[in-house]
């Protein structure tokens, strides 16, 4: 008995210990990922020099690439928590290889966003099943485990600016063809991290049937509901609020401080890298003071500072742009890990729905903002793009993170 229980207590203990080796590996995979997405905003300035197209024709793009990924991810996500698949993952990356060729090779709009769905269509597999990988290695630290995996993917996305500067500015639309070697080393990466998870398919089958019995017995609560209803508000805000700074800030400050292209980017690779050093510190702030909290004050605290950012010079929207980036992004793994404990049993589907709604939202941003810009003007829908992160207010309504702990314990 006593040998027993002992063996019980190491498995406990060894359940609770991150396994960091996946958990880099998996980070790792998600910034190649997200570096292979990134071309797309990137190629925006080549597109609108060399095709001619207008800033509706690059909101459609950005909304076929965003709206495949968020349409797709909650699907992916809801299936595989019934039915995991640990090879999709490196078949999700081969599918983003596909479309980096056909990019690279695009001869018009219209074959553009065709490659740009096969992007979007390895993007939302990638997603549910990488956020659920680092679940599954997380132990004790899920706030942590989640950052490291959505770091990954903020560095990747930081890495437009660089991509445009050295790589597309020199090479054009062609120079997209050298991202098929980070696919294919993505592709290995995930072979490796497909095996380990496989590995952990009966724990993780056991888990998952336990928490959807309790889902299912106990049903999905109106006070959920309404939590559930207040994230997407929050997703809105702030993947609109990115979408502006990422995908129109380049134009915006190329019109406003006559700078060239590479000198513009500058200020979007700063935004993103802030991002990402947020990003990875939401989690442990979440850890120690709150899931709620982080999110409530991420969106508070960068609000004045998005009002403020139109009306500065050149050297001051270096620094509030990070400022916002490090502010903004530190709630965005926090957002994922809260969904995924405000709804047990669902890992995939809550994570598919924050992330994927996130694309979406952005998606749809990028395609209203894009018309906003030709019909009302560039600097009129900057200034009202900066109201947005007002909307974190609602983040008072969520339920503190003991009453979300109580009611899975019920």
């Amino acid at each position: 008995m006593a040998v027993a229980k002992k063996m019980e207590l190491k498995e406990s203990k060894d359940e609770n210990k991150p396994v960091y080796n996946i958990l880099f590996i998996i980070g790792l995979c998600h910034l190649l990922n997200d570096s292979i997405q990134s071309i797309i905003p990137a190629m925006f300035p080549i597109l609108e020099a060399s095709m001619g197209l207008s800033f509706t024709q690059l909101g459609l793009i950005a909304f076929a690439l965003n709206m495949v990924s968020s349409v797709m991810q909650p699907v992916v996500g809801l299936y595989t928590d019934k039915k995991p698949m640990p090879y999709a993952l490196p078949i999700g990356l081969t599918s983003s290889l596909l479309g980096i060729i056909g990019l690279a090779l695009s001869p018009s709009f219209t074959t553009i966003l065709l490659s740009v769905i096969f992007i979007g269509l390895g993007s939302a597999i990638f997603h549910p099943e990488g956020s659920r990988v680092a679940y599954l290695a997380a132990g004790s630290k899920r706030g942590l485990a989640q950052s490291i995996y959505q770091v990954g993917g903020n560095t990747g996305s930081a890495s437009a600016p660089l991509i445009t500067a050295f790589i597309l500015v020199p090479l054009g639309q062609f120079g997209a063809i050298w991202f098929t070697i980070i696919a294919a080393i993505a592709v290995a990466f995930l072979i490796y991290i497909a095996g380990w998870y496989s590995t952990r398919l009966a724990f993780m089958k056991e888990s998952a049937a336990k928490n959807a019995k309790a889902a299912v017995k106990k049903g999905i609560s109106k006070p959920v509901r309404n939590a559930l209803l207040i994230i997407v508000f929050l997703v809105f805000a702030r993947s609109w609020y990115g979408s502006a700074i990422g995908n129109f800030y380049t134009f915006y400050a190329m019109e406003k401080y006559g700078l060239s292209i590479s000198q513009a980017q500058v200020y979007i690779f700063v935004f993103l890298v802030m991002g990402a050093v947020g990003t990875f510190g939401g989690g442990p702030l979440a850890d120690k003071f709150g899931k709620k909290n982080v999110i409530l004050y991420s969106l508070l605290l960068s609000a004045p500072l998005s009002l403020l950012l139109p009306f500065v010079n050149a050297f001051f929207s270096y620094i509030i742009l990070s400022l916002i980036g490090l502010i903004l992004m530190s709630s965005f793994s926090v957002t994922v890990v809260y969904a995924q404990e405000l709804v047990p049993g669902k890992i995939g589907t809550m994570s598919g729905l924050t992330v994927g709604l996130a694309f979406g939202m952005g998606a749809i941003g990028s395609v209203a903002l894009g018309f906003f810009i030709d019909v009302f003007g560039l600097s009129e829908t900057m200034i009202a793009a900066a109201f947005l992160p007002i909307l974190g207010i609602l983040a008072a309504l969520l339920p503190s993170d003991s009453l979300l702990e109580k009611w899975n314990a019920e």
